[in-house]
């Protein structure tokens, strides 16, 4: 199978390190989730000030990660997203240094402590949720042994289906559609008895 992993942009260090923040994480994902969203409209759901959300948001900006929506908004009240596509949080040359690895791990760290947090709210709460949607939901744990060629051709297949699906249905509008967040994690075990 060839690899389906989307290439994306390999953030750099700037991008890294702009990133490297609790609530620019907060603010990207949000922007990357929800789509386009103002400054007070992101403080409203992260419970910062709306000047917090605005000094972060330019930060995200100089580093490309976020752009202003072209026509939408007034001089008060910007409108800002995260453009299209994927971002690879992993950059080799920042790899070879302890720094350039402390910020990769900052950013995934904050990144993965989110997508945990969402997790157990759904897990915590989902049970309120209207019955079609938590019957359709999946939360999956599964062991396998595998050798690399066939933890990459795992790892390749689901991320061709969920590209397929964010392609597919990304600008969808309609009064019955919720965002939904898809996650698959792929990895090996620490070897037996270590």
């Amino acid at each position: 199978m060839t690899d389906q992993r989307p290439e994306g942009r390999i953030l750099d260090a700037g991008a890294l390190r702009a990133l490297a923040h609790p609530l620019r994480v907060r603010l990207y994902d949000l922007l990357s989730q929800y789509g386009a969203q103002t400054a007070s409209g992101l403080a409203a759901l992260t419970g910062e000030s709306t000047g917090a959300t605005s000094y972060h948001l330019r930060a995200l900006a100089r580093q490309d990660l976020i752009r202003e929506v072209p026509g939408r908004g007034t001089a008060r009240e910007r409108w800002w997203e995260r453009p299209a596509g994927s971002v690879t949080l992993v950059n080799p040359q920042m790899a070879a240094t302890p720094a350039g690895r402390a910020v990769m791990e900052a950013v995934h760290s904050e990144t993965l402590t989110l997508r945990q947090q969402q997790l157990m709210t759904f897990v915590t709460h989902g049970w309120d949720e209207d019955e079609q949607w938590l019957d359709k939901s999946l939360i999956s744990t599964a062991s396998a042994r595998l050798t690399v060629a066939q933890m990459a051709d795992l790892a390749d297949r689901l991320q061709a289906v969920i590209s397929e699906t964010v392609e597919r249905y990304r600008d969808q509008t309609g009064d019955d559609l919720r965002v939904v967040t898809m996650r698959a994690d792929v990895f090996p075990l620490p070897a037996e008895g270590a």
